[in-house]
C-alpha cells in the first residue's frame, strides 16, 4: 500500500472541486489511517455544459479522456458528481479502488464493470431530497397561482391589468383541500408530502414499492391516483410502469421535477392546447437542453418551465 493515497475531486461549478478537497481535509482520519493524501482536482462543465450520455453510462458531464487523464499516476479514489465512470474509464486506471458519487444515485457509473475491476462504488442517497421537494412545492404553488404570467404581464410588460387572473377561467387553484396525487415516495416524494400536507391538501401517494406509514393516502393503483388527483406530482425513477401516463385527469395540473421521460411532452401539450389540463410545471424534460422548436414554448401562458434546477 502506498504511504500517499491519491484522490481525484472531479467537481463541475455547482459542487466546486475545491469543496470536495476542503472536506477531505477536514475529516480525514490521518492518525487512523496513517496515511496522508493528495489530491488532484478536475472541474467539469455542469451545469453550464449540459449533462447526458457518455459511451454507456447516463447522466454524466465531460469526456472519457479528461476522467482517465485525472486518474492517471496512479489515483485510487474518484469522488465526483457528474464524471462519466465508463468501462474504458476503469479498464485504463488500474488503481482506482473506490468511486464515491455526489448524488442520489451512481447514473454514471457502469457498475458492471466496476464489479469486474474491483472497483468499489457508494453515492449519497437523498442528498438533494430537500432542496427538490421545496421546488417541487415551488412549481406547484407558481402554476396553481399563475405567477410567472402575472410576473411577466406586469415587469415584462409594464400593463396592470391582472384583472384577468380574478376570473373564474384565470384564477388557479387553492390547495388547501385540493386533492393532490403524488407518483413515488422517496426520499422527495415524503418530504413533498409532508410539506402540502402543511397546506392542508389532501395528499395521496402510489408507489408500490414503499412500505409502512405514509403521509397521506395511499391508492393501490396508478390509474386511481390519475382519476382522484386535481394536482399530480412525480417522484418516481424511471421503470416500465412509470414511462407512461397516458390517464390525466380533466382540469389537473401536472409538476414534474424528477425525469423528462415520465411525461410524455407531445400527449402533454395536446392536453394543455385542448384545455383539459389547466397547466404544467416543468424542471425536467424529454431532451435537454430543450429544442428550439419546442412545442413546450409555445405554451408558456399555461406551462411554467426552469432549467434543470433541481
Amino acid at each position: 500500500m502506498n504511504e500517499i493515497l491519491r484522490i481525484v475531486a472531479a467537481g463541475d461549478h455547482f459542487v466546486r472541486p475545491r469543496m470536495i478537497s476542503e472536506t477531505i481535509s477536514a475529516i480525514w482520519p490521518r492518525e487512523r489511517s496513517g496515511r496522508a493524501f493528495l489530491v488532484r482536482e478536475l472541474t467539469l462543465g455542469w451545469p453550464l455544459e449540459p449533462f447526458g450520455p457518455v459511451a454507456e453510462v447516463d447522466e454524466a458531464g465531460g469526456t472519457e479522456e479528461a476522467v482517465i487523464q485525472a486518474l492517471a499516476d496512479d489515483r485510487e479514489v474518484l469522488i465526483t458528481q457528474m464524471a462519466s465512470v465508463t468501462e474504458r474509464v476503469m479498464e485504463s486506471s488500474p488503481a482506482l479502488r473506490l468511486v464515491v458519487v455526489c448524488r442520489g444515485g451512481p447514473v454514471n457509473v457502469n457498475l458492471d464493470a466496476a464489479k469486474v475491476n474491483d472497483v468499489r462504488v457508494c453515492y449519497a442517497s437523498g442528498r438533494n431530497a430537500a432542496a427538490t421537494a421545496e421546488f417541487t412545492v415551488g412549481l406547484l404553488l407558481a402554476a396553481l397561482r399563475r405567477i410567472p404570467q402575472a410576473h411577466d404581464l406586469l415587469a415584462g410588460q409594464r400593463s396592470w391589468q391582472g384583472a384577468t387572473y380574478y376570473t373564474y377561467e384565470q384564477s388557479g387553484l387553492e390547495l388547501e383541500d385540493l386533492p393532490v396525487g403524488l407518483v413515488g415516495y422517496g426520499a422527495v416524494g415524503s418530504r413533498v408530502a409532508r410539506a402540502l400536507c402543511a397546506f392542508g391538501a389532501q395528499v395521496m401517494v402510489y408507489d408500490p414499492y414503499v412500505r409502512g406509514e405514509i403521509q397521506g393516502l395511499r391508492v393501490s393503483s396508478l390509474d386511481e391516483l390519475l382519476r382522484r388527483s386535481r394536482v399530480i406530482t412525480l417522484h418516481a425513477r424511471l421503470t416500465p410502469e412509470t414511462r407512461e401516463l397516458a390517464l390525466l385527469p380533466e382540469g389537473a395540473v401536472v409538476v414534474n421535477a424528477a425525469r423528462g421521460p415520465l411525461l410524455d411532452e407531445d400527449a402533454l401539450c395536446d392536453a394543455l392546447e385542448s384545455g383539459r389540463l389547466s397547466g404544467a410545471a416543468l424542471d425536467t424534460y424529454e431532451r435537454e437542453p430543450v429544442p428550439e422548436g419546442s412545442r413546450l414554448f409555445e405554451l408558456a401562458d399555461r406551462v411554467v418551465m426552469t432549467p434543470c434546477l433541481t
